[in-house]
């Protein structure tokens, strides 16, 4: 079973809040998209929202976000009214999608915001937004991937947060093939079923999460 980036009960919350806020920042607030998303991929709340952190994606509203954002960044206080809105705006929806994205990825938003910017985005929201989000997930996925090429086990080691000295000393795996399937030196389709089993023993995963397609 793939990794998510926290329990899926606070999708939907983490979802709305990322609209509301992207909405909010550029709609009400006047900020370009690219503008606000820079100070939050920076900011400690990005990195909370990322792990699900309940008190962000449970406890506050998009707006709040923006304020906590801003303020963070700059030292300064909004006070600016939401505007009136009877529809979802394109800039909601690219809040809506990118975290759906996070969540399923378990990427950082630093990471898909590198890959993907805020006119990439605007430019999918024509054909997309009345999709199933699966979709914009699979386009996502592939702009990531061609940007940060990392093999599965990199990606899965650095979410554990562990070195490869320690994945190599906790699984019993040697340290130097390690490093050689992720450098692609050494292809882990081919490791043995041992292998891959105290790799993903230790990572939290399936065996078949480390297999590069």
């Amino acid at each position: 079973m793939m990794i998510r980036a926290y329990p899926e009960m606070y999708l939907p919350k983490a979802q709305a809040v990322l609209g509301e806020a992207l909405d909010y920042a550029v709609n009400a607030c006047g900020m370009s998209g690219e503008g606000f998303i820079n100070m939050f991929i920076v900011s400690s709340v990005s990195k909370r929202m990322a792990v699900g952190e309940p008190t962000l994606v449970a406890g506050k509203s998009g707006i709040e976000i923006v304020l906590d954002t801003v303020f963070e960044a700059t030292g300064k206080i909004l006070d600016i009214p939401p505007k009136e809105s009877f529809f979802r705006s394109p800039e909601y929806w690219i809040g809506w999608a990118v975290a759906w994205y996070q969540w399923y990825s378990a990427r950082s938003y630093g990471e898909i915001f590198q890959a993907i910017s805020f006119m990439d985005l605007e430019s999918m929201y024509g054909t997309l937004h009345e999709a199933d989000v699966s979709k914009f997930a699979e386009i996502a996925d592939d702009l990531v991937r061609k940007c940060f090429p990392d093999t599965n086990l990199r990606r899965f080691r650095l979410l554990y947060g562990c070195t490869q000295e320690k994945l190599s000393r906790l699984s019993g795996v040697s340290l130097r093939s390690i490093q050689m399937y992720e450098q692609r030196q050494k292809n882990i389709n081919r490791a043995s079923a041992e292998s891959l089993y105290r790799l993903s023993k230790v990572l939290g995963c399936a065996m078949e999460d480390l297999i590069e397609k």
